[in-house]
């Protein structure tokens, strides 16, 4: 047999791509449930409702991972009060995510880069899709029952790589109660199904205030909003989520502990939300496998060659 023209891989020859692809695959069939948590629009509070499920079903017992694929705006290593560092792997190559519980790592681009954590990510799409692609590819992630994964907002380079990279991802959909983020909702959903993306599910964010004097809840946009939508649409509908001052400063603090207070209001709206969001999954199987060969072209652009490991940053 000619060395040359086999395609055993061992000829030296061996294209990066399809090995990234090889990559990728059997990383993704190790990872039963995979869903995407995207947003019309920015400000709705996706990447809390990211944070708080990936905490939220840890405590379950799940094993879970959180991908952060917002590269020009992480917020996850700061929700999360990330102070680790993405080392190398016990695999020749790859790279261990961070850990934040025992059964929780997480992957982001704010701890590659170095010590000037505020410096602007200045790419474009074809260094975006590699660097998406390498967060499966070159990341060591256990056998996880869930990989929550924040986006961006809007339908661009990032939600479309991980379609294309991910099939069977399925995207919960967060949005507020008024029109002008009902809109780009919409939008989100007629992304999904271009690309064929399964739908699980729409969670309304900052969902009515509480007072914490006479305890009325106070409406401080339109009601119902998601819901509705979600009606319409023939979607699921995940829960309400109501508006808590003690989230934005768990949020900026890195602290997660409000899901520990039973009688937060929030907390028990979550952990509802959280419960359904199993049923569903549950209810539709656990996903199999994904990826594909011919995932990295996206938009007609083509990502750049997968040599180089996610530790050298492109700059």
């Amino acid at each position: 047999m000619n060395a040359q023209n086999s395609s055993c891989g061992l000829s030296g020859h061996e294209d990066p791509h399809k090995k990234q692809d090889l990559e990728i695959r059997e990383c993704l069939g190790h990872i039963r449930n995979k869903i995407l948590v995207m947003s019309g629009k920015g400000g709705v509070g996706k990447s809390s409702v990211a944070a708080y499920l990936s905490v939220s079903l840890a405590k379950r017992g799940f094993k879970v991972g959180l991908m952060d694929v917002d590269l020009h705006g992480p917020s996850i290593p700061r929700m999360l009060g990330l102070r680790g560092t993405i080392g190398p792997g016990s695999k020749d190559g790859k790279a261990s995510p961070v850990p934040y519980l025992p059964n929780l790592d997480v992957i982001s681009i704010e701890p590659l880069m170095g010590e000037d954590r505020d410096r602007a990510t200045i790419w474009r799409g074809p260094l975006k899709i590699g660097v998406i692609r390498q967060f499966i590819a070159d990341i060591e992630w256990r056998d996880l029952d869930f990989l929550i994964i924040d986006s961006p907002p809007g339908t661009g380079d990032e939600p479309l790589t991980v379609a294309q990279t991910i099939p069977d991802a399925r995207a919960l959909i967060v949005t507020t109660p008024q029109e002008i983020s009902l809109a780009d909702v919409r939008k989100s959903i007629n992304f999904c199904r271009n690309v064929n993306m399964k739908i699980l599910g729409i969670v309304e964010n900052m969902s009515g205030f509480k007072c914490p004097h006479c305890g009325e809840a106070i409406e401080l946009f339109k009601s119902d909003g998601g819901m509705l939508t979600a009606k319409k649409e023939g979607i699921a509908f995940l829960g309400s989520l109501p508006l808590d001052p003690l989230v934005v400063q768990s949020g900026d603090s890195g602290s997660m502990a409000i899901l520990d207070d039973e009688s937060s209001p929030f907390t028990r709206a979550f952990m509802d939300m959280a419960a359904r969001v199993v049923r569903e999954v549950e209810g539709d199987g656990a996903a199999g496998p994904g990826g594909s060969e011919n995932s990295r072209e996206v938009g007609g652009e083509v990502a750049p060659e997968p040599g180089s490991r996610i530790l050298a940053v492109p700059v």
